[in-house]
């Protein structure tokens, strides 16, 4: 196993995208109370000035999209709160319904955020954790990103790419003294998968989320799945004969993300479109 520095929080700059609310702000919160200096990066600037204001962080305009508007953010947390130490790309979209319903602009944001959004992230903070020769950079992909679901094709798509990133860069930048871990949560209580019935995917509280992200500054995991069991799950799926597999597909309706009518989930819907 590699040994990689430490990062000791007290006193660390971490970035944490996508920070106004959900998963991003409880990591702010759980890093905020280990001593580290966060900064706060979101497309709301309002909800990111609010999570700073409620830890003590910097707040930032941010749209991980943009590799300009990223460049620009870590410039201004780096002027804020030192050197990049720990990055978490959080930020991320999930529209859901059948694949050719989707709409083509929907599913080039889908990627621009969920993909590309981690690239200009680790493009923008690795060079200075390499020349400092320490640092760890965390990305929430999902545990859609090992196991795919009706209703969620683009968004598979777009997080078994960010578990390949992850798992190919690690190997990379390992033997410079740089981790990069995946963290892949289950369905979470947050506003992404709001109005969508996962079962028998658990629900989780995003506290759980950021719990399991401060952890890998400590283990420097490869992968973390939170549940755990879900990521066995997971692989058990994918060495499990197509007939069976899908006859537990059929057993579960793991088609509820075709059907997504909850008012909940229109809401959700009508926001990512009025983005576009």
């Amino acid at each position: 196993m590699t040994k990689y520095p430490s990062v000791e929080l007290s006193g660390a700059h971490v970035a944490i995208t996508g920070a106004g609310q959900g998963i991003g702000r409880a990591t702010a919160r759980a890093m905020a109370a280990r001593g580290a200096r966060v900064a706060i990066g979101d497309l709301d600037v309002e909800a990111a000035k609010r999570t700073a204001a409620e830890i003590g962080g910097s707040a930032h305009h941010l749209d991980v999209a943009d590799p300009v508007s990223f460049a620009a953010f870590v410039a201004e947390a780096e002027q804020a709160n030192g050197p990049l130490a720990v990055l978490v790309n959080n930020a991320g979209i999930m529209p859901n319904g059948a694949f050719l319903d989707l709409p083509a602009e929907i599913n080039r944001t889908t990627m621009e955020v969920n993909v590309f959004g981690v690239l200009h992230g680790m493009r923008l903070a690795l060079p200075g954790m390499l020349e400092r020769g320490r640092g760890h950079i965390v990305n929430v992909a999902s545990l859609a990103g090992k196991f795919p679901v009706k209703g969620l094709a683009v968004y598979n798509a777009s997080k078994f790419a960010v578990v390949g990133l992850t798992a190919a860069t690690r190997l990379e930048y390992a033997p410079h003294g740089v981790s990069v871990s995946a963290v892949l949560p289950s369905a979470v209580d947050t506003a992404l998968a709001s109005g969508l019935d996962m079962r028998p995917i658990p629900k989780v509280k995003p506290e759980r989320i950021a719990d399991a992200i401060v952890q890998t500054v400590r283990t420097r995991a490869a992968e973390v799945a939170v549940p755990g069991y879900v990521g066995v799950f997971a692989t058990i799926a994918a060495v499990t004969p197509e007939p069976a597999l899908n006859l537990i597909r059929r057993l579960v309706r793991d088609d509820r993300a075709l059907r997504p009518d909850t008012p909940e989930r229109a809401g959700y819907r009508a926001r990512l479109e009025e983005q576009q």
